[in-house]
């Protein structure tokens, strides 16, 4: 189906339920439609999976990925709303966010204060420790994926990363998003050669990060996908505090251990990175 030919299927199929107002935006995997859910009265994002992605998961699997997602409930978690195929088009239906991306926030060009970078932190964290008590692993923890809505940071699109995962893996023709799902950026290193993986590999995407909030530069770079995954395998990202020497040693600390090349060796659960960042003095942690 045309990419033009959505907005007006999709909506005629979802009309007893919602009205289509406008896109609010595209990214490589989905278009995001602005709504009205019309039978709560309320404002609403409906995500729809590309064409092609969406040919090659399947209505079944795509929803039964998505269940997993849909019973969390935390306050750092961004909620599902509804979710389902309509005129040939998988789709989720979400709040709509007020506030910006972490992106956004980073794209001003400059690191930012430490105890906000570490309260965002806290907050994933802790989303992260909830998601993986209830078996659900993000595999796509990057700035485009943090909201920060009043000085808190929600975390978005949990569970949509593994359904995509299984969608390129099936898809021999998808080219744009093929790999382990996931952004490389942030990929852990076992994410990265495509073994299993658990919530210590959304761990070590969290330490990239903190990594780039607290520096202002991304922990692992490269012209592609392939220079980033080299990156990653050959090259120890610097300490934060020798890039920026006001961030307290602990912090530092924190990234190095979220960063480590071996699962094993990274904090076992969310948990514990919330307990060491909280355990730092605030005097200390201040910009």
């Amino acid at each position: 189906m045309p990419m033009t030919d959505v907005p007006s299927r999709l909506g005629a199929a979802l009309s007893d339920r919602y009205r289509l107002d406008g896109e609010l935006g595209q990214g490589s995997m989905a278009t995001v439609y602005l709504a009205e859910d019309l039978r709560h009265d309320r404002k609403v994002a409906i995500k729809v999976l590309r064409a092609d992605l969406a040919k090659s998961l399947g209505r079944e699997r795509f929803l039964r990925e998505i269940r997993f997602a849909a019973r969390l409930d935390h306050p750092n978690v961004l909620p599902l709303y509804d979710s389902g195929e309509a005129a040939g088009c998988l789709y989720l239906v979400m709040p709509v966010m007020e506030g910006e991306t972490l992106r956004t926030r980073l794209d001003r060009g400059e690191p930012m204060p430490v105890e906000e970078a570490v309260s965002i932190a806290i907050e994933v964290a802790e989303a992260l420790d909830y998601a993986h008590r209830q078996v659900v692993v993000h595999r796509d923890i990057k700035p485009e994926n943090i909201m920060l809505r009043d000085g808190h940071a929600i975390v978005t699109d949990f569970g949509i990363a593994k359904a995509l995962v299984i969608a390129t893996a099936d898809s021999a023709a998808s080219t744009r998003v093929s790999g382990p799902g996931g952004t490389p950026a942030y990929w852990s290193p076992e994410q990265a050669s495509g073994e299993e993986i658990d919530g210590r590999s959304d761990l070590f995407a969290l330490g990239c990060v903190l990594f780039e909030m607290l520096t202002g530069e991304a922990a692992f770079t490269g012209p592609t996908v392939q220079a980033v995954i080299a990156d990653h395998a050959v090259r120890v990202p610097p300490n934060v505090t020798e890039v920026r020497s006001s961030v307290p040693e602990a912090v530092s600390a924190t990234v190095v251990s979220l960063l480590e090349k071996r699962p094993r060796a990274r904090p076992a659960t969310g948990g514990l990175v919330v307990e060491a960042l909280r355990a730092l003095d605030a005097p200390a942690a201040s910009p």
